[in-house]
């Protein structure tokens, strides 16, 4: 394949990334986070929470794959890709924040996608990702509580090695771990806490429908107090399945299709309790609120 680079081979200047929070108030982040919290209990056991772009941050990997292409293909602009450039799940933005000219797309696109494919839903590749400020604790907090801690996600069942390093890496409770006793008693019960990861058994099976049959599941074993996820068709529909919960979306980004989240579904940036005295920057004040 013939080099995708210019013929300087020099990356030209990159035009600031576009911050990532249109619909999170920062005041109003610790206030959803406690209510969530708070509705952990015997009854409603459970808070399940989505992996990619809301428990954990995919753009370390994504920026990596693209890297990895521009070093292959002599691209000094792709070779340099920093994680500030991935915006969204479009290759097109990153390319052009990247440097490249629009004029170069065509050429540069369908073999960046292809090798993006091939890399992105892996276990090397997705051992790259980094949780989100807060995470880790708020999801010991939840153990704390005697919750039912699920990570619900749309990855297959071959990325479950890659999952759990970054889980044991950011200090995540692990799947098993408060059954043998590794977490914190709660206070009001004196139980123990459990964790599970529900991973896609079948890689080409569609997103939605797993996550429509994980809704099923989790409808008849117990009752969902919270939930997190960064889709709003997915956010949406845990919503529906479950209208007594806290359900909270993760205004990270999404797969940009044309789906509004619910009105009466709170935002949030990260899982910070007080991100406004963090510095939380790149959360949007409510003049910002789509």
């Amino acid at each position: 394949m013939a080099k995708l680079a210019s013929a300087t081979g020099i990356a030209p200047a990159r035009p600031p990334a576009v911050p990532f929070g249109r619909r999170a108030i920062a005041a109003q982040q610790g206030q959803i986070l406690r209510a969530a919290l708070a509705a952990v209990g015997p009854d409603r056991p459970t808070a399940a929470f989505d992996l990619d772009s809301t428990l954990l941050s995919n753009k370390p990997r994504q920026a990596r794959i693209v890297r990895e292409f521009g070093a292959a293909h002599g691209d000094a602009r792709l070779a340099a890709c920093g994680e500030e450039y991935v915006v969204s799940w479009e290759l097109r933005d990153t390319a052009l924040l990247c440097g490249v000219p629009e004029a170069e797309l065509d050429l540069l696109l369908p073999p960046l996608r292809s090798f993006w494919q091939e890399r992105f839903f892996t276990s090397a590749f997705c051992a790259d990702d980094e949780p989100l400020p807060g995470a880790a604790a708020f999801l010991r907090a939840v153990l704390a509580r005697g919750g039912h801690l699920l990570y619900l996600t749309g990855r297959p069942e071959d990325m479950r090695d890659g999952t759990l390093a970054v889980f044991r890496r950011a200090g995540f409770p692990m799947p098993g771990e408060a059954a043998s006793g590794g977490a914190a008693s709660s206070a009001s019960s004196g139980s123990l806490g459990s964790v599970d990861l529900w991973l896609k058994p079948v890689r080409a099976a569609d997103d939605d429908a797993w996550k429509d049959e994980c809704h099923a599941r989790l409808a008849a074993m117990s009752g969902v107090a919270c939930a997190f996820d960064n889709e709003p068709t997915h956010v949406n529909a845990y919503k529906r399945a479950f209208p007594g919960a806290v359900v909270v979306h993760l205004d990270t980004d999404h797969s940009q299709r044309p789906v509004e989240v619910l009105e009466s579904i709170p935002s949030i940036l990260d899982f910070r309790l007080d991100p406004v005295a963090a510095g939380a920057s790149s959360v949007l004040s409510g003049e910002d609120r789509r």
